[in-house]
């Protein structure tokens, strides 16, 4: 047990050591997708910061505070396998329109429209539309993305380490060059919901509201919209 732990207040002693959780979560993010909130991880970390309290021997030779890190970082690292950033239906629905927008745009030259996505899918518009729905959440990057052949584990990799990794391609000026070229590709609505929702950081009711449709419509473009760029952007072994 930490020295002094036993008579104090747990949750003094969060406080006390919160700053070094926060420092940690802080800097996962910097290799993180946007869709991953800090919250979250400093929340695991102070359930790991609890269970080192509780576990501590000071027997062991370790300082308390080199305990405590490698228990706050393990259980962010468990968050984040758990959450796993996207649920399976979500990718799989988004997976199944990427391939048929890149079928159809390497055989057009061209975006295609959504009829066309439809009848490539084999579906009717509706349940073309249902799919979109079910891609909800869709994101440019996914985690799986991110395994190597050899099944090394991408947040054991990169989470917390200091070199260059996936997310720093993706930082990088020629990821941006390309990514920019891709949206410049998008049909025009989805390239104006791109930009208010990103840049001017708008929500989908508010987009809805500009582009006089419904917010579940805007939701359905943009998953689109997502799929067209991951179809364009495969070149990109991270993406």
């Amino acid at each position: 047990m930490y020295v002094g732990a036993e008579s104090r207040d747990k949750n003094a002693l969060a406080q006390e050591f919160l700053p070094m959780v926060k420092r940690i979560a802080y800097h996962m993010m910097t290799r993180l997708p946007a869709s991953v909130e800090v919250d979250d991880l400093i929340q695991a970390g102070l359930m790991g910061l609890m269970d080192a309290v509780s576990r501590y021997d000071s027997e062991q030779g370790a300082h308390f505070e080199t305990y405590a890190t490698q228990r706050v970082r393990g259980a962010m690292l468990d968050e984040l396998r758990e959450a796993d950033w996207a649920s399976r239906n979500v990718r799989r629905a988004g997976r199944q329109i990427e391939s048929a927008v890149h079928i159809l745009q390497q055989r057009n030259q061209r975006p295609p429209s959504e009829q066309e996505i439809a009848e490539e899918m084999g579906l009717d518009i509706h349940a073309y539309f249902d799919l979109l729905n079910d891609a909800r959440g869709a994101q440019l990057v996914y985690y799986e993305d991110l395994h190597e052949a050899d099944g090394d584990d991408f947040l054991e990799r990169f989470a917390d380490h200091v070199h260059d990794g996936p997310f720093d391609v993706l930082s990088s000026r020629h990821f941006k060059k390309a990514l920019a070229q891709a949206v410049g590709f998008l049909p025009e609505r989805e390239k104006q919901l791109m930009g208010m929702y990103y840049e001017q950081e708008m929500n989908f009711k508010e987009i809805g509201a500009v582009l006089g449709v419904s917010e579940s419509r805007i939701c359905q473009l943009h998953s689109q919209a997502i799929a067209r760029l991951r179809g364009r952007l495969r070149e990109w072994s991270v993406v």
